[in-house]
């Protein structure tokens, strides 16, 4: 194991659960819920992932957390926006966030790293 992976917060079960998949589960549990609460709990979420990732690619360089830590908190706007009513996303509005979330994760992570490597 290299020095980086060493640093990774995702090379351990303990740091990926507390840092992405704690937070991903408060937001899936959160779906039932009324607005008001379900945005607070996606802002708290999405915020703890983002600043996860960029702490990350500080810490170890992993690629693609330079992209997905400011991704996630720019996410924070949009689910804000809808949460408050200011953003007129329909009905479905949260299942499009959490596409547009997860979908714009995964295919920022995928990409970086097989374009730049796993770690810079």
């Amino acid at each position: 194991m290299s020095g980086r992976s060493k640093r990774d917060l995702l090379g351990s079960a303990l740091g990926a659960a507390l840092a992405w998949w704690l937070p991903i589960g408060a937001m899936v549990l959160a779906i039932p819920l009324p607005d008001g609460p379900k945005m607070g709990i996606w802002l708290l979420a999405l915020a703890w992932m983002g600043s996860a990732c960029l702490f990350n690619a500080r810490r170890c360089g992993r690629v693609h957390c330079r992209y997905t830590g400011p991704f996630l908190l720019a996410m924070t706007l949009p689910v804000l926006g809808y949460g408050t009513g200011l953003v007129p996303l329909g009905e479905d509005g949260w299942r499009w966030l959490g596409i547009a979330t997860g979908g714009g994760t995964m295919a920022i992570w995928g990409l970086s790293e097989r374009l730049m490597g796993r770690y810079r």
